[in-house]
């Protein structure tokens, strides 16, 4: 990196599989960034602080994964409404003045994969999982679902927990057990947010003429219920396409600029996956 060189990085624990500096690299190249650089550190909750303490001008921003996106708002000078809905910040851009803002592009990002596949509102929506994904699914849905959203979950806790998502998203919200969850794959748009394996066993009941399923899981891809369902025709948006658009957003904010086509970052990830 050159002396007049900026830095962004990702931050996470664990964080060795993410792809983000893969996809950031690649659009830095495509728009002539030469001496930017990308790196992956390894952040828990308990050494983010000192992290952030030693973060000099040349950072532009960071990229935060698990478990960070709670724990690193405290640490910010603002937080976009997006990312306050869901109390969780997955990008920290550097303003001109030094301030640290927090945003969520997670959220426009499932917006805009979903928009590339062709649905742009749906009447209805069902989320297998209850995890903080989960609650940035519902955001997402707050903006192109019209009706009921059904949430299947593993304990009455996760459901409350749901609900009250629903409640200050404005999100219709009804939560099923998790026993129920093959019902799900009828709904009009299905998001899976649970952790690899935990779907495999629902892809015997994928229906005969399956509609939209956004599996946001891209390592290994693809899952046994995406697979199964691309089998029946149905269509699938995969994690790496909501990786690819929410670093887009990302990149835009921490340089200032578009990358060009979304597919020099999508071929880059897979081809990094490819070679895993």
């Amino acid at each position: 990196m050159s002396v007049n060189g900026r830095r962004a990085a990702v931050l996470g624990s664990p964080i060795a599989h993410s792809l983000s500096p893969v996809l950031h690299r690649a659009a830095y190249a495509e728009l002539g960034l030469g001496d930017w650089s990308y790196d992956r550190f390894e952040v828990d909750e308990e050494a983010l602080p000192g992290f952030f303490e030693q973060l000099g001008p040349e950072w532009a921003g960071l990229s935060l994964t698990m478990p960070l996106k709670r724990a690193v708002i405290p640490l910010l000078d603002s937080v976009s409404g997006t990312a306050a809905s869901v109390e969780a910040v997955n990008t920290v851009v550097r303003t001109g003045d030094g301030r640290l803002t927090g945003d969520n592009t997670d959220i426009p990002g499932m917006v805009a994969a979903l928009r590339e596949r062709g649905i742009e509102q749906v009447e209805s929506a069902a989320i297998l999982g209850a995890g903080a994904t989960a609650s940035s699914a519902l955001a997402a849905l707050a903006r192109i679902c019209t009706g009921e959203v059904v949430a299947y979950v593993r304990s009455e806790a996760r459901a409350t927990e749901m609900r009250q998502w629903g409640e200050r998203l404005d999100v219709d919200v009804r939560t099923a057990d998790w026993a129920d969850a093959e019902r799900a794959l009828h709904a009009p748009l299905v998001i899976a947010t649970t952790p690899a394996g935990t779907t495999d066993a629902l892809s015997h009941a994928v229906p005969e003429r399956p509609t939209t399923l956004f599996d946001v899981l891209y390592d290994p891809w693809p899952t046994t219920l995406a697979a199964r369902w691309s089998a029946y025709g149905g269509a699938v948006v995969s994690g790496l396409d909501l990786l690819v658009h929410q670093a887009v957003l990302q990149v835009e904010q921490m340089t200032g600029r578009t990358p060009g086509p979304l597919d020099v970052m999508r071929k880059a990830g897979e081809r990094a996956l490819a070679e895993r």
